[in-house]
């Protein structure tokens, strides 16, 4: 028994403004490089790594398939989390306003190829979501001393729907 379906949309920077940044080439870009053939999108995420420092590693998810079950999220109170896909495949991405310390509402959004998010520091959002081999992801977030992840098991969960 699913709570409740929710129906994904389009990952916009609009759209997930309230959550975190859209990393992506749109626009023009801010500056071109390299003897003119490489164009520069600068400083397009708010990277917060608070009394740590960034680090970058790399995840290998299991692809998923929507629709999909979300019955977990998770929050980094300490540090914002980007997601640079390794791969020019769609993923989904969930994310939930706080609602006094727990996940209120979530959203879904599935990226285009080539957007990668990061996560403002302490937004509640789902796991590691791709949608196609390999899932392989470049994650840059906080490495350093303290509790860095709250997990909130969402019963009934779920069921995100294209």
């Amino acid at each position: 028994m699913f709570r409740s379906d929710i129906q994904c949309q389009p990952l916009t920077a609009e759209a997930f403004a309230p959550f975190g940044d859209v990393l992506e080439c749109a626009g023009e870009p801010d500056k071109i490089i390299n003897a003119g053939l490489c164009g520069r999108f600068h400083d397009r995420a708010r990277m917060d790594f608070g009394d740590g420092k960034a680090g970058v590693s790399l995840f290998k998810a299991t692809p998923r398939a929507l629709p999909y079950t979300l019955d977990l999220l998770e929050r980094h109170p300490e540090g914002s989390q980007a997601f640079i896909p390794m791969a020019e495949h769609p993923f989904l991405v969930t994310v939930a306003p706080d609602d006094g310390g727990a996940p209120g509402l979530p959203f879904a959004f599935l990226t285009a190829p080539g957007q990668g998010i990061n996560l403002h520091r302490g937004t509640w959002h789902g796991v590691l979501t791709p949608l196609h081999s390999p899932g392989l992801f470049a994650v840059v977030d906080r490495i350093g001393p303290g509790a860095n992840l709250q997990e909130f098991l969402l019963d009934p969960p779920y069921r995100v729907v294209p």
